[in-house]
C-alpha cells in the first residue's frame, strides 16, 4: 500500500488504517522509534515467544542432548537421578 498522508489534530494522535495493520500483522503491543525524522513502528520483539514448541520439534528430531555430554563433570546424581521432560 502507498503510504498516507495523515493529518495530526491537537491530540497528537494518529489512526492507521485496519489495511495497513492487516499488511504489517501489527496488533498489542509495538515499539516506536525516531530515526531521521521518521516515525518507525514495529512489533514488539518477543525473542523467546515459541521457544516450547520449538523445543519439542527438537526433542521429536532427537535434537535435545547435550553436545559435550562427555566432558562434563557429572554428579552420581546427574548419571542417575537427572531427566529432560
Amino acid at each position: 500500500m502507498k503510504a498516507s498522508i495523515v493529518r495530526i489534530g491537537n491530540s497528537r494522535g494518529i489512526r492507521i488504517p485496519k489495511v495497513v495493520l492487516e499488511q504489517t500483522n501489527l496488533e498489542g503491543e509495538v515499539e516506536l522509534e525516531v530515526r531521521d525524522r521518521q516515525i518507525v513502528i514495529r512489533a514488539v520483539a518477543k525473542p523467546r515467544h515459541d521457544w516450547g514448541r520449538k523445543f519439542r520439534i527438537m526433542a521429536e528430531r532427537g535434537d535435545d542432548t547435550l553436545l559435550d555430554r562427555e566432558s562434563a563433570d557429572l554428579t552420581s546424581w546427574d548419571k542417575k537421578d537427572w531427566q529432560w521432560k
